[in-house]
């Protein structure tokens, strides 16, 4: 390709990132700028991008009507708790199916992958039944558990636990070591990008779980921040701005985890479909 065709092609490509970047940023500005702007100037014509006058009285006002922090503390506790659990449960299932041989193991990994064509409402009821015989509504661990297991991390591990070398399994064996030295010494390590990326998608999918949680919390201090900001929703009127800021709260967390994990997160996604 000649030059100036490159320069153009460059150019078109440079136009069109811009774009589908601002198509991506604009309304997570327009919901902070929004959640700044006082209850009047909400839905004036034409709109104000920038609030005139800035104030944060709407944050306030939330804090008044929810207790946020608790709903904050419940959403960390059981995103983080869940993350945990699902590389946990996941990465262990993985090597299992990845590194190790036994009778059955195609076919109970296509029955394992066939529970991704489930929807999460039909298990729903029967899921329900099941916190309620063991005591565990309107708790904790009746949030938690059901995600800490994962049919589509534990795709997504094996597929990068494929791509290692199996000499490395081989030597640590001709050495001594169990499957569980070489789960936690050598795969675990090497497999940090894939477990950045499990983790980011457990964590954010937990964060922003609704269904779930709005069936087993009952009372408004064990209730996440979705569930929680759920009840701003007014009948015949929104405030809008209030809910503009829990929004912004609820965003924040999520933006911080991943451009903490951006490295790995990358990372994982390019090496997690490699190998069959």
């Amino acid at each position: 390709m000649h030059r100036p065709l490159r320069m153009v092609w460059h150019v078109i490509v440079y136009v069109v990132l811009v774009v589908s970047a601002l198509f991506m940023v604009v309304p997570f500005l327009w919901t902070v700028s929004t959640s700044l702007k006082a209850d009047q100037y909400v839905l004036t014509m034409p709109p104000q991008f920038l609030p005139q006058p800035l104030t944060f009285q709407s944050y306030v006002r939330l804090a008044e009507l929810l207790p946020v922090g608790q709903m904050f503390f419940n959403s960390l506790l059981v995103a983080g708790l869940t993350t945990l659990g699902q590389l946990a449960t996941c990465s262990m299932a993985a090597y299992a199916f990845a590194r190790m041989r036994f009778k059955g193991q195609g076919a109970l990994f296509l029955v394992y992958l066939a529970t991704l064509m489930i929807p999460f409402q039909v298990t729903i009821t029967p899921l329900f039944i099941l916190m309620r015989y063991l005591g565990w509504i309107n708790t904790y661990q009746g949030i938690i558990f059901p995600g800490v297991f994962s049919a589509f991390g534990t795709f997504l591990l094996r597929q990068s636990f494929l791509t290692m070398p199996r000499e490395l399994d081989e030597a640590a064996f001709l050495d001594g070591a169990s499957h569980l030295t070489v789960y936690w010494r050598i795969i675990l390590p090497l497999g940090k990008p894939a477990l950045a990326t499990l983790g980011v998608f457990s964590f954010m999918g937990s964060w922003n779980a609704f269904l779930w949680p709005l069936f087993v919390a009952r009372d408004v201090e064990m209730m996440t921040l979705p569930v929680g900001l759920a009840m701003l929703h007014g009948r015949w009127l929104t405030e809008w701005n209030l809910v503009m800021a829990g929004t912004v709260i609820t965003i924040l967390p999520m933006l911080i985890v991943y451009l903490l994990a951006q490295k790995y997160f990358v990372e994982g996604v390019l090496m997690s479909g490699i190998k069959r």
